[in-house]
């Protein structure tokens, strides 16, 4: 029996359509606090990328930006609350 396909979420409608070069340095300011936040709290940089119209490379970049040590892969899930 094949697994069912993970769901795949809509970007937020504040960083809809808001991916580089059209992104000022306050949007981008404003992505990353929503990245930094959200991965403390959980959150894996598939979802992040996900909600916030970026690249998983991306994402990543701006953990490493920030010296965020990323959780290994295969990490238990965080439930929502």
């Amino acid at each position: 029996m094949p697994y069912p396909p993970r769901p795949h979420l809509r970007p937020l409608a504040e960083f809809a359509g808001t991916a580089w070069p059209a992104c000022g340095p306050g949007m981008q300011a404003r992505v990353e606090r929503f990245v930094l936040e959200q991965y403390a709290a959980g959150r894996s940089l598939r979802e992040l990328a996900e909600l916030t119209d970026r690249s998983f490379s991306a994402v990543r970049k701006i953990l490493d930006r920030h010296g965020v040590r990323r959780r290994p892969v295969g990490a238990a899930a965080v439930e929502d609350a």
